[in-house]
């Protein structure tokens, strides 16, 4: 044998070991865990999931293995949880087992653990505790909010007039929209869409946002306080991510959806025009009148599925789940496209049909299986505002314009370019003409 060739063989067996080592370290010896695909040396179960589509490999996965299975990544290991039962079993019925956050390698370089996304523990408990209340006392589910993300609506609209009418891609105005709502709160004040400022903070979204205030730096001479300048910049800077990419994302995709399905935008234009007029603005009271415009935009989240296999989260301790025994530590899979799409909830859902979420009357019907903002502990800290935000955005675009795609609905490419951790629409161009 070729001495090279020998060489790389006994680097290769000697990695394989290695990993092997570490997994039992981690636990793998440890009780019994859920079957799952038999993991290759080094790479694990990398060559059974399609990276560029893991839902649809979860999905294939999930029918085989059942409700709860593993995966192997390395020395990594991850359980997944398929279907609306395991999934609520897991964050709600065994919530504090599961209220880790799992490996995101990104996040953990850049936030250290800091921040409300990636903390556990402790410091997770305080600065989830802190921002909610923060929130709330800077207006969140109050009417001064509803009234912040009207102004910001009002701008959006003259915003959107200035494009004439030709065609335009919406990504970069849908976008501030969001971000500026989330800058009347932390900043008390919102920005015009040309300022350099926030042009740049648009730009840098990810960058640390450095905020001091007085009760923070009491803290600072408390060592032992998660208080410090370092968490809640990195927490600042979740809330912007997470207040603008996500909603900009979900309107974004959501315009598109109606551009395909123009029959669905003509009942939304009559049912708007029915409650709401052409005389006022849109305000939340309206959604409880507005049936089929509060079906269309929970469709609009479900079918997007814009977060399919949720943020990771991780077992707190060994946990006694079903049948196996999860090892503390264990990276957790929330599959949530397996709850968002399941058929027995939503007939045909891999259509776009805003009757999931209408009874036989035409009335709103709820479902426990809408979870886009995911559920337990670790569920979205802006998902009131986040749905204020779709609502309002939503129905005062449509009370002042109609949607045109410059070609025709029948050819539009409703497919996400990419369907990893964030499913991310494609580009297109749209017509906003004043009605």
């Amino acid at each position: 044998m070729d001495p090279s060739v020998a060489i790389a063989l006994g680097l290769l067996l000697c990695m394989s070991c290695l990993l092997l080592i570490l997994s039992w370290r981690k636990g793998f010896g440890r009780g019994k865990l859920p079957p799952g695909p038999v993991p290759f040396p080094i790479i694990g179960n990398m060559l059974q999931v399609d990276l560029k589509n893991i839902p649809q490999s979860l999905c294939k996965l999930g029918k085989q293995y059942g409700p709860v299975f593993t995966l192997q990544f390395g020395a990594e290991r991850a359980v997944v949880l398929y279907g609306y039962a395991a999934v609520k079993e897991a964050l709600i019925d065994y919530g504090d087992k599961f209220a880790d956050r799992g490996p995101t390698p990104l996040y953990n370089l850049l936030d250290d653990g800091m921040g409300i996304v990636t903390s556990n523990g402790e410091t997770w408990k305080q600065i989830r505790r802190f921002s909610l209340m923060t929130l709330r006392n800077f207006g969140m589910g109050k009417r001064s909010i509803e009234e912040r993300v009207q102004e910001v609506a009002k701008n959006l609209m003259e915003e959107l007039k200035k494009t004439k009418g030709l065609p335009c891609d919406p990504t970069f105005i849908l976008g501030c929209a969001p971000c500026n709502v989330i800058c009347s709160i932390i900043f008390q004040k919102c920005f015009e869409y040309k300022d350099q400022k926030f042009l740049y903070l648009m730009k840098l979204l990810n960058e640390n946002v450095k905020i001091v205030s007085s009760p923070w730096m009491k803290e600072k001479q408390q060592p032992q306080s998660e208080f410090n300048i370092d968490n809640l910049a990195r927490t600042v800077r979740d809330l912007f991510g997470a207040g603008t990419e996500t909603t900009s994302t979900t309107l974004r995709y959501g315009l598109l959806l109606l551009l395909k399905y123009p029959e669905i935008e003509g009942k939304l234009h009559e049912e708007i025009d029915r409650v709401i007029g052409r005389d006022r603005s849109p305000c939340m009271e309206d959604r409880s009148k507005m049936p089929y415009t509060n079906a269309v935009i929970h469709e609009i989240q479900r079918y997007i599925d814009l977060i399919p296999t949720n943020v990771p989260h991780a077992a707190t301790e060994d946990v006694q789940f079903r049948k196996y025994l999860i090892p503390k530590g264990t990276t957790i899979i929330p599959f949530l496209s397996s709850v968002l799409y399941d058929d027995k909830e939503f007939p045909n859902p891999d259509q776009f049909d805003p009757g999931h979420f209408l009874d036989g009357s035409g009335n709103f019907k709820k479902s426990d299986y809408f979870m886009p903002f995911s559920t337990g502990k670790r569920i979205c800290a802006g998902e009131s505002l986040a749905r204020m935000e779709l609502f309002l955005f939503f129905t005062t675009i449509l009370q002042n314009f109609t949607l045109k795609s410059p070609i025709d609905s029948k050819d539009i490419d409703i497919t996400p370019i990419a369907s990893g951790l964030v499913k991310v629409p494609p580009s297109y161009e749209l017509c906003f003409l004043p009605s």
